[in-house]
């Protein structure tokens, strides 16, 4: 269970303790907390329930199948199939075909709760995806709120639904439980709750290969607290040091693990060398980025949104720098653009591969709190449009996956 927001103000973040059993008092907080995310929730949930009647719609205007789209399609099938017959033993030879590229525990926990439910492993998978996408709404709404209100929050969580390729969110990708582990995971940093942070950032590094950045946040902003501590000519703080060393352990420790398996130190940079992705320090993304823009006459519309997605991107992380925003989400969004942009190999995901970057929307949110209604509710409407068309059309039109 994540850690709760308490019910205080932006400003305000005492709570009173709870009288009669600890469990009681978790209780109400946690209740107290999701009554203060319930607009953020409510709103996120209508922008991704009208995704899906769009989708819905166009699938059945070009005879496809709705379902087939959300549970089975593209890397869907790959962790279907690491549940129900595990990892390869070998590394072999063939590119895009070993399935050591995936992290092991979204595909795990589709096999646990796939064992004590009625239904496929599919559905489990889609189902599970919009639980996390739930409980990464409330991470999302849960930091904004600490950080500037319950305003900023809700705009915040409903923004990140309303991301150019949200889709993914609702489908049987892990991108809805790695942002659910990552979002409370920095709250957990930004409330001191040490423990927690390290914990979930470490269940974060078995989710996907960019877990690293959020066990750099964690890892960083510990080894900033103890220094300061240090100076400050406090004594030692267990929890903080606990929480900076556990915290890369997910990462790691797979990484480690996939060596082990395969006979070899470099195991898993071997695997990424089969699938094309390895370390050049942006070279790649340059060379796509101007032979897109400058040397195709009628580049894809999916790559050209790509493209501008990670533009903006970099210009949020500048925005975010200058409003100051923590060091762990900063730590965080650096290192995630700087894995994404720095490594070669495929160019079309990486708009997917930023959806769990949910500070970046934190100058937008901002603005749209701050601006009149009339002008938010533009601003929003019109993302939410353009993110509902798009996700049909990254499922229907565009040829590959999201």
């Amino acid at each position: 269970m994540p850690p709760t927001a308490p019910p205080a103000t932006a400003r305000s973040r005492t709570a009173a303790p709870a009288a009669g059993h600890p469990q009681e008092g978790t209780r109400n907080r946690l209740t107290k907390s999701l009554r203060r995310a319930a607009p953020a929730l409510a709103g996120y949930v209508a922008v991704r329930l009208a995704g899906v009647v769009v989708l819905a719609h166009w699938a059945h205007l070009k005879g496809h199948g709705l379902w087939p789209a959300l549970a089975t399609s593209w890397d869907s099938r790959w962790y279907l199939e690491i549940a129900d017959s595990g990892y390869d033993a070998a590394l072999g030879t063939a590119h895009n075909s070993n399935n050591l590229a995936f992290f092991p525990l979204y595909p795990a926990l589709i096999k646990v709760v796939a064992a004590v439910t009625p239904g496929s492993r599919a559905s489990v998978g889609v189902l599970l995806a919009v639980a996390c996408s739930l409980v990464a709404a409330w991470g999302i709404f849960a930091v904004g709120d600490r950080l500037y209100g319950r305003r900023t929050g809700t705009l915040l969580a409903v923004l990140w639904g309303c991301a150019p390729v949200a889709v993914v969110q609702w489908m049987g990708y892990t991108e809805s439980l790695f942002t659910a582990l990552t979002a409370w995971s920095l709250y957990a940093v930004l409330a001191g709750r040490w423990l927690w942070a390290g914990a979930l950032a470490a269940l974060a590094g078995l989710t996907r290969p960019t877990g690293v950045a959020v066990a750099a946040a964690v890892s960083v902003a510990a080894a900033v607290s103890l220094w300061q501590a240090w100076r400050r000519g406090r004594g030692p703080r267990p929890a903080v040091l606990a929480a900076g060393l556990i915290a890369p352990l997910g990462w790691t420790g797979y990484v480690a693990w996939v060596g082990v398996r395969l006979g070899r130190w470099d195991g898993y940079l071997a695997v990424q060398k089969l699938w094309l992705n390895e370390w050049d320090g942006g070279a790649d993304t340059l060379r796509e980025m101007r032979r897109l823009l400058l040397y195709q006459s009628k580049p894809h519309l999916y790559l050209v949104v790509v493209t501008l997605v990670l533009f903006l991107s970099v210009a949020l992380f500048a925005l975010c720098a200058a409003e100051r925003l923590p060091l762990p989400l900063l730590v965080f969004t650096g290192v995630l653009l700087l894995v994404v942009l720095g490594s070669g190999g495929v160019y079309f995901p990486r708009a997917r591969f930023l959806v769990p970057s949910f500070p970046l929307l934190l100058p937008v949110a901002l603005a749209v709190a701050r601006a009149r209604r009339l002008t938010g509710a533009l601003v929003l409407g019109g993302t939410a449009l353009a993110s509902l068309w798009f996700g049909a059309y990254t499922q229907l039109i565009w040829p590959g996956p999201p």
